[in-house]
């Protein structure tokens, strides 16, 4: 599933590499706007539920994890408008929603103010962004692949994951500018909404800077699901019968890589965050942007090391580190008083991470011909995406609060376990694939 570097025409590159920094930085803006609710959660907190309500914590995290409820319906929509009306229009109508409900998160009335009404308001703006996002990945991730040139299709469509780590970093990057700035009582009051007016502003820079992006789908193939010719394309009847073998594969590959990426860059910080409160806030907030940092800058590294290797290799380090580091990260964390060892644990948990981050848009994209692909990658994606990524932080709280954390760690351990067997047994390193016009 690799492929060695090849002379390339002139210019081919430099366009490529072009569109790929496009691409990239609306999946900068789109995940800074999914990001920065789970960065500044806690100080908004008291904003949408009272402050002497016990259960508060779980409904924010809660209303996260419902967010993923609206990724397949998101994927199913943006993914059949991709495959038939092209990426880039796709990419565009995404980023708009996304950019409309962080304003109106960041205008949104206070539950002192109209009850009730502020959370569901709070509800209806997040599973909106969440059909945004689950259209924004299958389609991000066809696009960047595409626009690839073959021989670097790794190291280029790793930055898929640059970005989408980088929107991140960039809200803790905010965060602490705020808490440099200002008290952290301000940052309760109104400063979690400049932050997501921010996301907006961005979004709204995205909007014109994806309408100038290169189209990587072709335009017969626009043109005839235009026409109606092309039945099969974007088609979910093509998905189920045709693709149910690679749709089956993608999901399971996806499962315990989205498991540990929200376990290990979620719940990780949050330990952090946790370990170093009260006089320490700034410490916790310094180490996280700096250990998120460096997994955005192991991406390319990843993505370079599988054009070399194969895919599967990778896959399979991501897999076996997985199983074996999982315990040891969620125990000793949250025990950290040092600076240091905080951050040598969360980074080394991010280098065994980046053997799944760093390719997983490519190794989908692989799997499935051009008239299905954004769909395919989209869905599979957002399925598991749904039901083991954006709980993991839930069933974290939950097991913290019922004392039930080694249960949750064997569940994490188990569902990577499943998704090694299928790296394992499953995948080819190296070898044609659809991106080159041929079955794998």
């Amino acid at each position: 599933m690799s492929n060695s570097p090849i002379p390339l025409a002139p210019g081919a590159l430099r366009r490529s590499v072009s569109n790929t920094l496009k691409g990239s930085a609306g999946n900068l803006v789109e995940w800074y706007d999914v990001y920065v609710y789970s960065v500044f959660a806690k100080y908004f907190e008291s904003q949408f539920f009272s402050a002497d309500d016990k259960n508060s914590n779980m409904y924010i995290w809660g209303i996260f994890a419902a967010t993923f409820l609206m990724r397949p319906i998101g994927a199913w929509y943006f993914g059949r408008f991709a495959d038939r009306y092209g990426r880039r229009l796709a990419l565009t109508v995404s980023v708009s929603v996304m950019a409309a409900c962080s304003f109106l998160i960041a205008i949104a009335p206070t539950a002192a103010s109209i009850g009730i009404w502020a959370a569901v308001i709070l509800l209806f703006a997040r599973l909106l962004q969440g059909f945004a996002t689950g259209g924004e990945y299958g389609a991000s991730a066809t696009y960047m692949s595409e626009a690839a040139v073959p021989g670097w299709r790794g190291f280029l469509s790793s930055f898929h994951y640059v970005t989408l780590v980088g929107g991140h970093v960039l809200a803790q990057a905010v965060l602490l500018v705020m808490l440099l700035s200002w008290d952290a009582t301000h940052v309760s009051e109104w400063g979690w909404r400049v932050a997501f007016g921010i996301g907006g502003i961005g979004a709204l820079v995205v909007f014109w800077l994806r309408r100038t992006m290169d189209e990587s789908l072709s335009a017969e193939s626009i043109e005839a699901a235009k026409d109606g010719k092309a039945k099969a394309t974007g088609s979910m009847r093509e998905l189920f019968v045709n693709q149910w073998r690679p749709l089956l594969l993608c999901f399971l590959i996806t499962a315990g890589g989205t498991v540990a990426f929200y376990t290990y860059t979620i719940n990780g910080p949050k330990m952090i965050q946790t370990a170093f409160a009260g006089d320490d806030v700034i410490t916790g907030t310094l180490i996280n942007l700096g250990v998120l940092t460096f997994l955005m800058l192991l991406q390319p590294l990843g993505g370079l090391l599988s054009d070399r290797i194969g895919r599967k290799s990778l896959l399979v380090f991501f897999g076996i580190g997985g199983v074996l580091y999982t315990w040891y990260l969620i125990t000793a964390l949250p025990q950290q008083t040092s600076a240091l060892s905080a951050f040598l644990i969360l980074a080394t948990g991010f280098v065994i991470l980046t053997g799944y981050t760093s390719i997983n848009a490519v190794v989908k994209a692989e799997l499935f011909p051009a008239h299905i692909r954004a769909l395919g990658v989209g869905l599979g994606y957002a399925l598991a995406n749904s039901l083991f990524g954006g709980t993991a932080p839930l069933l974290y709280q939950g097991a913290l609060a019922t004392g039930r954390v080694d249960e949750f760690i064997i569940y994490i351990t188990a569902v990577i376990a499943v998704s090694l067997v299928v790296y394992i047994f499953f995948l080819k390193n190296k070898g044609p694939n659809w991106l080159d016009g041929t079955r794998n």
